[in-house]
């Protein structure tokens, strides 16, 4: 496993997927545990959270057009946010957390938890098929990752 997987606490990996708890919504302002769930967004700004960074509440079009708290690269490092859809639009992108070379983290709808996958997995599903982008949080402490 990933040395960067292996930080994160076991409650991590029991996150149900719930599409209305995204970055922003009411209800994730209310009550913000990832206990009552989250959609992939979220779960990714959470792990990020965990790792003391701090990504912007943003919606992913919103994100992808970010320059203040994030950048564009074109080569991902662990804790790079990596956004995919079925076309180029950011747009209700899926969003996932590089983890090592090739695998991303994320909360899947197809499958109702967390992840870990390979980015050929992503580039077999039509919802997943293209890569957007990659987008890296600002603040990045040296040490984020151990």
């Amino acid at each position: 496993m990933d040395p960067l997987l292996h930080q994160l606490p076991s409650a991590f990996w029991t996150v149900p997927y719930v599409g209305s708890r995204f970055p922003g919504a009411p209800e994730v302002a209310d009550l913000p545990s990832l206990e009552e769930g989250a959609n992939c967004q979220l779960f990714a700004c959470e792990v990020l959270r965990h790792f003391s960074l701090v990504p912007p509440d943003l919606r992913s079009s919103e994100l992808w057009a970010d320059t203040q708290a994030t950048v564009r690269v074109s080569v991902a490092q662990p804790l790079d946010l990596v956004l995919f859809n079925a076309t180029d639009d950011a747009y209700g992108a899926h969003v996932g957390v590089w983890v090592s070379e090739g695998r991303v983290l994320h909360l899947c709808a197809e499958i109702g938890r967390p992840v870990v996958w390979e980015m050929t997995e992503f580039a077999k599903r039509h919802r997943y098929q293209v890569l957007i982008g990659i987008k890296r949080v600002v603040n990045r402490p040296q040490d984020a990752v151990g």
